[in-house]
C-alpha cells in the first residue's frame, strides 16, 4: 500500500489516504477524516508511484 497525503478542500488538514499500488487509475467520493466531507479523489499511479494527484469539493 502507499500512503498519499492531501489538502482537504473543506477544512485544510493534511489528511492521508491508503492506495494499493497495483491500481493505475483511482477515481472515487470519500469522506475526509477529520471534518466528514465527501471528496472526489481522481489519483494516477504509474510503476507504484504517483503520477497526479487531484482532491476537490463534491458538489
Amino acid at each position: 500500500m502507499i500512503e498519499v497525503f492531501y489538502t482537504c478542500p473543506y477544512c485544510w488538514q493534511r489528511v492521508s489516504i491508503l492506495l494499493d499500488p497495483a491500481v493505475g487509475h483511482f477515481r472515487e467520493i470519500e469522506d475526509c477524516e477529520v471534518c466528514c466531507n465527501p471528496i472526489l479523489f481522481t489519483i494516477e499511479l504509474s510503476g507504484g508511484e504517483v503520477c497526479s494527484l487531484n482532491v476537490e469539493r463534491v458538489q
